[in-house]
């Protein structure tokens, strides 16, 4: 069964335990727990409470965990932003283990100057990617790596990019998504769709439009036909709703946030299992 979910970063300013019980309200059985989460990055990542609420809501059944992305870049030409970043990806598949998660996502990187990655970039990635393949090779949890948006200096932003690190790195899965790839077109959804399906462990769902990134799905047709195509070619796992509530026009109720995630979950299932 698919499991439809939710970026905890959607309640951010909620507690671990607020964040489960909307989840849970929302109707939605799975959370992709990011571990800059406030209640969680700035108090120790006190992963005891995690396992706690996971306890207290066995409903929600599926937990994804996303390494922390927002001031890191394993690929800095600055080698202690670079050194820092690697070792927290590293310690994410250590804490994901530890919470129970199926799949940890991670970030690419990008090259520091908004220029096309040169060979030492290249360089420092394959770094990144080495010292992840030892730490995953020694847990059970899936490592999957997201695709960015179009942006001069990303790393990895295309399906045949993608490919080709997936073809280099047998362990390595893919979390794939859609705003980021929308951001180039729907046709690029779809390729990456075909290309790496085969490695597809997590999709980060959301809409894309008018310089926005990470919106609701609001019964898009676009949406309507990637998740046609995810369910043709048998995707089970995670569905996990990406909105940036910054996005709206004004800041919006836990209430209000939870009467959009059953919206989009309702989608979701209508286009994943039509009757």
């Amino acid at each position: 069964m698919t499991a439809y979910g939710v970026s905890s970063m959607f309640f951010h300013e909620y507690t671990s335990e607020e964040i489960f019980s909307f989840v849970a309200r929302a109707g939605l059985d799975g959370i992709e727990y990011w571990l800059e989460t406030p209640h969680f990055w700035l108090r120790d990542l006190p992963a005891d409470e995690v396992i706690a609420c996971r306890r207290a809501h066995p409903e929600i059944a599926t937990l994804t965990v996303h390494t922390p992305v927002l001031d890191l870049n394993p690929c800095s030409i600055n080698p202690d932003v670079a050194e820092i970043s690697v070792a927290y990806a590293v310690r994410s598949v250590e804490m994901a283990q530890v919470l129970g998660a199926s799949v940890l996502t991670v970030h690419p990187g990008r090259r520091t100057a908004k220029r096309p990655p040169g060979e030492a970039d290249i360089a420092r990635f394959d770094h990144y990617i080495a010292a992840l393949r030892e730490a995953a090779l020694r847990d059970t949890v899936k490592v999957a790596l997201e695709n960015m948006e179009p942006a001069i200096n990303s790393l990895i932003c295309t399906p045949e990019r993608m490919r080709e690190v997936l073809d280099a790195e047998p362990w390595l899965m893919f979390t794939l998504d859609t705003s980021h790839a929308l951001a180039a077109s729907e046709e690029t959804v779809l390729q990456y769709i075909d290309l790496c399906a085969d490695r597809l462990a997590n999709v980060h769902i959301s809409c894309a439009g008018n310089g926005q990134l990470h919106l609701p799905l609001d019964r898009n047709p676009v949406i309507a036909r990637i998740l046609g195509a995810l369910r043709d070619r048998r995707y089970r796992r995670g569905l996990m709703l990406e909105i940036d509530d910054l996005n709206f026009r004004k800041p919006l109720s836990a209430e209000e946030k939870c009467v959009i995630l059953a919206r989009d979950r309702a989608f979701m299932h209508e286009c994943m299992e039509p009757d």
